[in-house]
């Protein structure tokens, strides 16, 4: 009885620990099997559709990842569609359309990735529901690519749009009216049209601020393909459309007296030899100073400090004049600051720099002085580069230690304000401790070439070349680097950008596949041909 008894305790204690364990057996395969679609109602494809309402069925427990960025809808509907459960396992999905539906028109709700088992999160990707509210299901298709027409970087989630070029089209719909269809990118750079009808359409890419399917310029990054879509002929779009940012109209904002002495005027777009012309009357020993401010949509205007309220301006470019008014009520003077580019290492390369806030008006070498590591004073010349940027310029010895002192009043302002005593310590390396990269290039194009080598995305150094020639990149910190030619097909030694409404492409650049992992005393030598 007593065994009995143990028998039946032991018994129910397995069973009760066995219903306890959560997950799959030990050793249990894992599920690797995306969802499947079992059931719709309506069916997948049906054809005179009229409903309003849809409900798909899954063979396992599902859950609607990143909804919102996976899902399109082409063509595009004014309000989008109500999708239920979200942020809850189920076996269905529902799709409840607000919008009124176009006639003979085939719809598709791609899903994207974003249909995932519950457990697992295997993703059925690419999951599409189609219908059409005509009588047949349209079945064209175009693939192609998108890459930026600048930058080597990835991209995803960018907008791949079809408007059909018939008696409504105009260039101005891009900017006023959803597309006939729509696709997306993703998080890869292919993108894929399905279920299209035969006819003749613009192809555009957007990198979209809104999400609206409509192109604004201050916002958005556009791309083109150049040539008319025919179907069902061009099914595969054989080069990438490359997307750019289009240079805004010229449009002036304002003029703001920042500190005594100093306006900031600021505009919008392309300044196109924006001009600033003083129209008061000043005393004799006025003096002023402007320069654009970089990467900034901003022109600093320095000048002598005046006994007057306000100053007249004349804002002029190519093709804008006005008039403005700049209130003058600021009461103190920036003192001035000065910053080097030097740091520990001062490459055998490169220039001291030193950069101020203010306009330098004049300079006092006598209080400059550089000496090596042995107190031995070393010839050096100091060059005004800008407004506010000076060159110290020497001869550097590899393997030195030097010292670079600035005593006040060695550099002076425009408001006769100076420098607070300025010390330097850096060093050079040895030729050794640098490496070369000495490309052979082949140019196969017309046009000039812009060469330039970059490190973490910053410009290192520039080539301009007109023909084919080999090119040294010489005393090289040991890092990576890329090389990009740009061709500059209007000769300006710039890249330029690109326009929808003139149908002008960006100017083709072209990254060399090879990444440069140099070394410390390393030449490298690879071949670049530019086509």
């Amino acid at each position: 009885m007593k065994n009995k008894l143990l028998f039946l305790v032991v018994f129910v204690s397995i069973i009760i620990l066995s219903c306890a364990r959560k997950g799959r057996p030990e050793g249990g395969p894992k599920d690797e099997d995306a969802p499947i679609m079992m059931t719709a109602n309506p069916p997948y494809e049906t054809i005179n559709f009229d409903k309003k309402n849809i409900k798909i069925q899954f063979n396992e427990y599902i859950v609607l990842k990143d909804l919102t960025k996976q899902l399109v809808v082409s063509p595009p509907l004014k309000y989008p569609p109500v999708i239920t459960p979200q942020g809850t396992p189920s076996k269905s999905v529902n799709i409840k359309i607000l919008d009124t539906l176009r006639t003979n028109t085939t719809y598709t709700f791609n899903f994207g990735n974003a249909v995932q088992d519950n457990n697992e999160n295997n993703k059925l990707e690419s999951f599409k529901y189609v219908f059409s509210t005509g009588n047949y299901i349209d079945s064209l298709k175009i693939k192609g690519a998108v890459t930026g027409s600048f930058k080597k970087e990835k991209l995803k989630n960018i907008s791949v749009l079809l408007y059909r070029l018939d008696s409504t089209y105009n260039d101005s719909i891009i900017y006023k009216e959803k597309p006939n269809y729509v696709t997306s990118t993703l998080d890869s750079t292919n993108f894929e049209f399905t279920n299209l009808r035969d006819g003749k359409y613009l192809l555009l890419a957007l990198k979209e601020a809104s999400n609206d399917y409509l192109f604004n310029g201050k916002t958005d990054e556009i791309g083109f393909y150049t040539d008319t879509i025919s179907l069902p002929k061009d099914t595969l779009i054989m080069k990438p459309i490359r997307l750019f940012k289009e240079l805004q109209p010229y449009k002036f904002k304002r003029g703001k007296e920042v500190v005594k002495g100093k306006i900031q005027f600021g505009y919008e777009g392309e300044r196109e030899e924006m001009k600033i012309d003083l129209l008061s009357a000043v005393p004799e020993t006025f003096k002023s100073f402007s320069e654009f401010e970089k990467d900034k949509d901003t022109l600093n205007y320095w000048f002598t400090p005046v006994a007057q309220d306000s100053l007249n301006f004349i804002v002029r470019n190519k093709k804008f004049i006005d008039t403005v008014t700049v209130s003058l009520r600021k009461n103190k003077i920036d003192s001035l600051s000065v910053s080097s580019t030097v740091g520990i290492n001062l490459h055998l390369n490169d220039t001291i720099f030193l950069n101020t806030n203010n306009p330098i008006v004049s300079l006092d070498k006598s209080k400059f002085s550089l000496v090596d590591k042995d107190t031995v004073n070393v010839d050096f010349d100091v060059k005004k580069q800008t407004i506010n940027k000076l060159a110290v310029l020497f001869k550097k010895t590899p393997k030195m230690n030097y010292k670079f002192n600035v005593l006040p009043k060695g550099i002076i302002d425009l408001y006769e304000t100076t420098n607070d005593t300025l010390n330097y310590q850096f060093k050079t390396l040895t030729i050794e401790d640098y490496g070369s990269i000495i490309l052979e290039v082949k140019k196969e194009t017309e046009h000039p070439v812009i060469i330039q080598l970059l490190s973490n995305k910053k410009i290192v150094k520039t080539r301009y070349i007109s023909t084919s020639q080999k090119i040294e990149f010489n005393l090289l910190e040991p890092k990576e680097y890329t090389v990009r030619a740009i061709i500059d097909k209007n000769n300006n030694h710039v890249w330029d950008t690109g326009n929808f409404l003139s149908r002008k492409q960006p100017e083709q650049v072209i990254y060399f596949e090879t990444v440069f992992k140099l070394r410390a005393n390393w030449i490298q030598n690879e071949e670049f041909v530019i086509k």
